[in-house]
């Protein structure tokens, strides 16, 4: 098969037009076929009303064969003359061709002057059309009366004469209307598909339809329109991921600037001499301090990369959720105490839930220090684990468990409450403090890992509360 859609359309139609072309020739043909001996036939019974007249006047059988002699001189050479009277046959010339036309037959139906046609297979295979006109019914000959009149069957041949004659002209109507409407075929599916490939040939470079020029028009064929309008969701969710990578690698980029710029500047101070006595202990720790939060940048990265390539690997277990906020308040206590801040945590009584551990107690961590970062001296932070549908919910046990950590900080900014999980995304420095703005976009992930899902809301009069849902998991067996 050709390897081009217009060409293949071409062949395709040329073998339709083809098959219709035998279709109609074999129709044609046989339509043809019919008309020819139909017309023989009646050319036949035309010749045989000279001889009727003096058929019926022959008083005598003996008498039949020189008046068909006679008749017979006056007929093409082709054209066999007989006489059928009663059982028997007389032929005019016993040279035509041997043909049983004693198998014909005359009912009593047949008035003189009727006439009956048809075809008949000769002895030698051939065939035969033959006109029987009945000239009597009774008289001095015993039994009726025919003359019979026949021909080869030359009608296949004129069949196939006419239609070579017709089938060019048919041929030359048919790729007059055929070529264009296969043009245009073609042309409605190949122009879209080929501004599909120039389009699709620009996305290995990053230019998107949605970044570089405007989303291609849906044209063609239905099914061509549907791959169109997806090529356009494709690369407008290209062009997003890209814009994403690009700001991701410069948040990166200015995230370790300024830790990088403070470790250079106390090695180059440690290696000139600048730095010393205690100074060199303040150095050691900035370096150490900066070093650190560099490494906290890598495993958040780490951490993101996990869970969006499914390379986290869950490991549920049965949980007590009101240990967890308690252990995490815990955990957070001593910084919490020493910021004059105050940790609380609360729980509904009997919660059970099947999750990872590692996984819940790194959401409880960032959302808590997430809070400590932006809650101001004398502030509240409060964590709870709280039955789905609590104040009307369901019943003590449920698989569903809900973490909230509320604070009384500035909260978050107007219309930044869904954007607040988009990685190193800053609305308020305020609320990410020295973080590597990235605590959000983790908690939601290692939500939606386990089937639940973080949301954000401010508080009145102030303060933020984000909530994470976790459905649970089937227990590891």
């Amino acid at each position: 098969m050709p390897d081009r859609v217009s060409s293949r359309i071409a062949v395709a139609f040329a073998i339709v037009g083809l098959v219709a072309a035998l279709a109609v020739g074999a129709g044609l043909f046989v339509s043809l076929r019919s008309l020819h001996q139909e017309s023989t036939i009646s050319s036949l019974g035309d010749l045989a009303q000279p001889a009727l007249a003096r058929v019926r006047n022959v008083g005598a059988v003996g008498e039949l064969r020189p008046a068909l002699i006679a008749l017979k001189a006056d007929l093409r050479p082709e054209v066999g003359l007989y006489a059928v009277v009663g059982d028997r046959v007389i032929a005019a010339d016993p040279g035509d061709a041997p043909v049983d036309v004693g198998s014909i037959s005359l009912g009593r139906g047949l008035r003189p002057g009727d006439s009956v046609g048809g075809s008949l297979t000769a002895f030698d295979g051939s065939k035969i059309l033959y006109s029987a006109t009945v000239v009597r019914r009774d008289g001095v000959l015993v039994g009726p009366v025919a003359v019979v009149l026949t021909t080869p069957d030359r009608s296949g041949a004129l069949a196939l004469r006419d239609l070579l004659r017709v089938l060019p002209v048919v041929a030359l109507l048919t790729a007059l209307i055929v070529i264009p409407i296969a043009w245009l075929l073609s042309r409605s599916i190949t122009r879209p598909l080929r501004h599909l490939a120039e389009a699709t040939a620009g996305v290995p470079r990053g230019g998107g339809a949605g970044a570089s020029s405007a989303p291609l028009v849906p044209g063609g064929p239905r099914e061509i329109r549907d791959l169109t309008d997806r090529f356009n969701a494709m690369t407008a969710e290209l062009d997003r991921v890209h814009g994403e990578e690009r700001e991701l690698l410069a948040n990166i980029r200015h995230d370790l600037k300024t830790p990088l710029t403070v470790v250079t500047g106390f090695a180059e101070a440690l290696r000139d001499g600048t730095a010393s006595g205690d100074g060199v202990s303040r150095a050691a720790d900035a370096i150490a301090a900066e070093a650190a939060r560099m490494g906290a940048l890598v495993e958040d990265l780490r951490s993101i990369d996990d869970v969006g390539t499914a390379g986290l690997s869950l490991r549920p277990e049965p949980l007590d959720p009101g240990a967890l906020v308690r252990e995490a308040a815990a955990r957070f206590g001593p910084r919490a105490t020493t910021a004059g801040i105050e940790v609380r945590a609360d729980s509904d009584a009997g919660l059970a839930l099947v999750a990872d551990r590692a996984a819940v107690e790194r959401i409880l961590g960032n959302l808590i220090e997430n809070a400590l970062a932006v809650v101001p001296v004398g502030g509240h932070v409060l964590v709870e684990a709280r039955r789905v549908g609590a104040g009307g919910g369901t019943a003590a046990g449920s698989e569903a468990v809900t973490f909230r950590v509320s604070d009384d900080g500035p909260g978050f900014p107007p219309g930044s409450l869904e954007r607040a999980f988009d990685r190193f995304y800053r609305g308020v420095p305020s609320r990410t403090g020295p973080g590597t703005g990235l605590g959000l976009s983790i908690v939601r992930a290692l939500a939606r890992a386990h089937g639940g899902d973080a949301v954000a809301e401010n508080l009145a009069p102030s303060g933020a509360r984000v909530t994470v849902t976790l459905p649970g998991l089937p227990a590891a067996g």
